[in-house]
């Protein structure tokens, strides 16, 4: 029989670890109900994965309690955390209240303590859960607070929070995947910029020195003249250059926030080789899975694509999702005007309006989200090995015409001396 390892929580809200045998997966949940735990981890193995830490009392303050206020105080990921751990307790059968008396009195960041302690009271003074959460924007934004509230409405408020759990781990890894593929190309540039910044200030001024004692007044070749008048430059005006860099980078903030200029580098950042396909694909599965989770939650349509836009992180996206929302609202289906819009492939607007045609929207969402998601794994993986090899050239090229401009008067000298 098959041994699972589990983490549970008791009636004291204490953590409680350990070993079972049981048929399967779910005789081991029930087996730990019967005793009265609440499991939050049950895995088949010798250990399990503790998803809660174990104390009583109020946690100690650490080091994540000292963020800054121009941090996001609760990351991405403990809200991911938080939601399938709240999600569990309450499948589990926990009470609603205690299972958010039990999660705050165990979470490390302060910050993300305090807030759960207070959706707590508002709980307790007889407020909604989903109102409690839309007062702290900060932690829970539009599409959270609106799965909650209809998850409230359809008494499904376990299940909501588990597509919400669902829905969170999946865009994690989303942006995990786009982030791999733009790691790599932003380190190679940042060794780039070094090793050409530390010739350009400590290796070609000396061999400037050297040419003007052998060559004695004789011309250099261009490509060397050019190198030496490159570092002059940026010995010399070291700090206006780093001026220069940092106006330019907010004048590029300015413009990526203003309408105009968020459409078009929107735009272009789905257009431009090799990371436009990347991202359009990225975009797509974010639309999709979020508009289906959404309407599977049972959050009006209409609705639904409004905090769909809002959190599409692509301007030209949500002008495209403005213009659905304006369409269904005048009766249209969400396929055609989202054909008109020009933005997504024919497949997936194909796929939506099956998915309208036969009843099965949200459902076809997800798929179409699911196929998107595989197609940015592959996306990731070829752009990884065409973009080594440039990359490489590239920095072998730059480093290449350095020592070559430096080592033309050399040659030049040899003549002289021979």
């Amino acid at each position: 029989m098959p041994r699972f390892a589990y983490t549970a929580i008791d009636a004291r809200g204490s953590e409680k670890s350990g070993l079972l045998d049981a048929p399967d997966a779910d005789q081991a949940v029930a087996s730990l109900k019967a005793r009265g735990l609440f499991p939050t981890n049950v895995t088949q193995g010798s250990a399990a994965r503790v998803a809660l830490p174990s104390g009583a009392g109020a946690p100690k303050k650490s080091a994540r309690a000292l963020r800054l206020p121009f941090f996001d105080p609760v990351s991405p990921k403990e809200l991911s955390v938080f939601t399938r751990q709240l999600a569990t307790l309450l499948h589990a059968g926990m009470p609603l209240l205690r299972g958010l008396e039990v999660l705050a009195k165990q979470e490390k960041n302060q910050a993300f303590q305090e807030v759960i302690a207070a959706l707590g009271e508002n709980i307790r003074s007889g407020g909604t859960l989903s109102e409690a959460m839309a007062r702290h924007p900060e932690v829970f934004d539009r599409l959270f607070v609106n799965m909650i509230k209809a998850g409230e409405a359809g008494g499904v408020l376990d299940v909501v929070l588990e597509r919400l759990a669902r829905f969170q781990e999946k865009s994690l890894q989303l942006r995990g995947k786009v982030k791999a593929a733009l790691v790599y190309p932003l380190i190679v540039m940042a060794v780039a910029v070094i090793i050409l910044a530390g010739l350009l200030v400590f290796v070609v001024p000396k061999f400037k020195q050297i040419f003007a004692d052998l060559l004695k007044g004789a011309p250099l070749p261009p490509l060397t003249q050019f190198v030496l008048t490159v570092s002059d430059a940026v010995r010399n005006h070291f700090l206006l250059a780093l001026g220069v860099g940092a106006g330019l980078w907010f004048a590029f903030r300015a413009f990526r926030k203003s309408r105009a200029g968020a459409r078009f580098l929107d735009t272009l950042a789905v257009r431009l080789p090799p990371f436009g396909d990347l991202f359009l694909k990225a975009l797509i599965a974010r639309f999709s899975r979020t508009l289906g989770t959404l309407l599977s939650s049972g959050v009006p349509i209409l609705q639904a694509l409004l905090i769909t836009r809002d959190t599409s992180g692509n301007a030209r996206v949500a002008e495209a999702i403005d213009f659905v929302h304006d369409r269904v609202k005048e009766g249209d289906p969400v396929a055609r005007p989202l054909e008109s819009a020009q933005v997504f492939p024919p497949m997936v607007t194909s796929m939506i309006d099956v998915g309208e045609h036969t009843g099965q929207l949200p459902e076809m969402l997800t798929k179409i989200a699911d196929i998107y998601d595989e197609e940015v794994d592959n996306a990731v993986a070829g752009l990884s090995s065409l973009i080594e090899p440039i990359l490489i050239v590239f920095l072998a090229v730059v480093v290449g015409t350095i020592v070559i401009a430096l080592f033309l008067p050399i040659i030049r000298i040899v003549q002289l001396m021979t």
